[in-house]
């Protein structure tokens, strides 16, 4: 079952909406796991058995990466094997059969994008770069655990998916204190975890 919250937005004139969802969240960086390539990003494009074909280089403010012999090819926004493969098709033009590699080899573009915060009642509140594998009680624990004040399992995570936000139930006092792991959710880049303190 879903609670809807509406929040005003005075600022933008706007409002957001805020669902809280009961159910677990779906974990990993992105739906189908894969890194889409930002502007400011470097990437390598290596053609197999044609160095003078292979550069690094940045992703232009306009989304776009400029390469020998094909030119402007658009970067931003899209996965590295997108990329790769329509550099290919540029390059069959000119080459026989190419063989086309798309690193990303500087995340430029993500480095606030990606980053998971955790607020409230912690000993330190922490803004944290997202590594793969990281759950609420890995970001909480970088933050120095709850304070003696926290309402720990009425904790939250909050998540932002399309137009809305949702938020999900975070039983931290249950995670850290018994070993029920059934809310140690799979965080994401861009989650924000926040521990209440009690009401006194």
């Amino acid at each position: 079952m879903k609670r809807i919250r509406v929040f005003a937005c005075a600022a933008f004139g706007a409002a957001a909406i805020l669902v809280h969802a009961d159910e677990t969240p779906p974990g990993g960086p992105s739906s189908d796991g894969s890194y889409h390539i930002g502007v400011d990003d470097r990437v390598q494009v290596s053609v197999w058995h044609n160095p003078d074909l292979s550069a690094t280089v940045p992703v232009r403010p306009d989304g776009k990466i400029s390469l020998p012999l094909v030119g402007d090819v658009a970067a931003g926004g899209r996965a590295p094997t997108d990329v790769a493969a329509d550099v290919k098709q540029k390059l069959e033009a000119y080459v026989r059969d190419p063989q086309v590699a798309v690193i990303v080899t500087e995340l430029r573009s993500h480095e606030y994008l990606s980053r998971v915060r955790v607020t409230g009642a912690v000993r330190q509140p922490v803004s944290v770069p997202y590594r793969q594998g990281m759950t609420v009680l890995d970001a909480v624990l970088a933050a120095g655990g709850p304070t003696d004040f926290a309402a720990s399992d009425k904790s939250e995570l909050y998540r932002k998916e399309g137009a809305g936000t949702h938020a999900y139930d975070v039983h931290l006092g249950r995670i850290m204190h018994k070993g029920d792991l059934a809310t140690n959710l799979a965080v994401q880049p861009g989650d924000i975890i926040t521990v209440p303190e009690r009401l006194f």
